[in-house]
């Protein structure tokens, strides 16, 4: 069941003030330290959800093993044809795993600006790799004083990876809210996700690439299809996207998005959307499940602070890491009609809210064993390492 907040027929009029609001107050980078509380701040609706998380510490359907460790900040993680694995670490690292083996050599050394949450981000593979042995990857970079993200093809020749192609350039960056994630959908194209870089109405600006989904073709092209013709944005209104995953039988994009740590006095309000082409998801002008014509409502929203970050599914169901969370959460959710009701939330490995067993964990990807693998993030900066940190787990589920 839907929340009303405010009638569907005032929501254009809403839109267009709330535009003006921040015209006015949005101008200001927003930082860390918090803007004023309610300086043209946004509407908050409720959560869509009718469940309540689960903590589940221990959980007696999987086993948890040690596949790699002593990674810096890993980032990403993609599975090749014959068994391998290329692991990104956010200082500028692309390592090969070759065996359950990681490689001492990197197998591509990228020149990054490690400034804040920037550096080696998203990674992602062609769709017809190794037949188009290309590597795509997001990073950041400073041209003077000024920075930036880039999207860039990396060839691999087998034994190395060098650049190729640039896909996109000069996408404003800063030391948060970078973004990064890369994945290639079901239509083939690469999805790209890009944080607001501290500016928080440039995620309502469709001729800015900051707060967005962007689609462009493995080429670098931008489809003919996209939702603003000429323009490589598919959907905007985000703050710091991080996860994306599509579900297997409804072909749904699911995308995970932080909500504010400190902007207009708010902490958490972080979610997970459904991707629809040209939709505005609504940063900074609404939060929630508001239910307006103008905006895509979530379809898990967290008033306290979880943040999600890398998701797939697997088995049926949605797996999201989470960074300040410490957990793998676990949802199960179905399709009615048009809209998905979540039956179950679980954060697997949690032991408080903010405490889990693994600490930070930044991604989750499905391997070709039939396992789930998870990066942790305790070396950066925010986390609190423990012995062998950074590493990939594996997570084998019981029979």
């Amino acid at each position: 069941m839907r929340h009303v907040l405010l009638k569907e027929a005032a929501t254009s009029g809403i839109h267009w003030f709330l535009i003006a609001i921040f015209v006015v107050f949005g101008s200001i980078r927003v930082s860390e330290a918090s803007l004023e509380s309610g300086a043209g701040g946004p509407v908050i609706g409720p959560a869509p959800q009718n469940v309540e998380d689960v903590l589940v510490a221990e959980p007696d359907d999987l086993v948890v093993e040690p596949f790699v460790e002593n990674l810096e900040i890993p980032w990403d993680l993609v599975f090749l044809p014959g068994g391998r694995a290329f692991v990104t670490e956010r200082p500028g690292r692309i390592r090969l795993i070759s065996g359950g083996r990681l490689a001492e050599k990197p197998y591509a050394v990228i020149d990054t600006a490690s400034i804040g949450e920037g550096g080696l981000m998203g990674l992602a593979v062609h769709p017809d790799y190794p037949g188009q042995p290309y590597l795509y990857i997001m990073y950041t970079y400073r041209i003077g004083t000024r920075v930036y993200n880039k999207v860039v093809r990396l060839r691999d020749d087998g034994s190395s990876a060098v650049e190729d192609r640039i896909i996109a350039e000069r996408i404003p960056g800063y030391r948060v809210h970078d973004g990064g994630r890369l994945a290639f959908g079901p239509d083939n194209m690469l999805y790209v996700c890009t944080g607001d870089a501290g500016q928080a109405t440039t995620a309502q600006n469709i001729q800015d690439l900051r707060g967005k989904i962007l689609r462009y073709a493995p080429d670098g092209s931008i489809p003919r299809d996209n939702p603003f013709p000429g323009s490589p944005v598919y959907a905007y209104g985000l703050r710091n996207p991080q996860g994306l995953a599509w579900h297997p039988q409804t072909g749904d994009l699911f995308c995970s998005d932080h909500g504010p740590s400190g902007e207009f006095g708010l902490f958490g309000n972080d979610s997970i959307n459904v991707i629809v082409k040209g939709g505005n998801y609504g940063w900074p002008l609404v939060l929630g499940d508001v239910d307006m014509e103008a905006y895509e409502d979530p379809v898990v929203f967290w008033p306290r602070a979880t943040p999600p970050a890398g998701m797939t599914f697997f088995g049926g169901k949605l797996y999201t890491a989470t960074l300040r969370g410490e957990s793998l959460i676990r949802i199960s959710l179905d399709k009615e009609d048009d809209d998905y009701e979540v039956r179950s939330i679980e954060r697997l490995f949690a032991t408080d809210w903010f405490r889990g067993t693994y600490g930070r964990i930044r991604q989750v990807t499905a391997g070709p064993d039939g396992s789930l693998y998870i990066l942790t993030s305790n070396r950066d900066g925010r986390g609190t390492p423990r012995k062998g940190d950074d590493k990939i787990l594996r997570i084998r589920f019981k029979r």
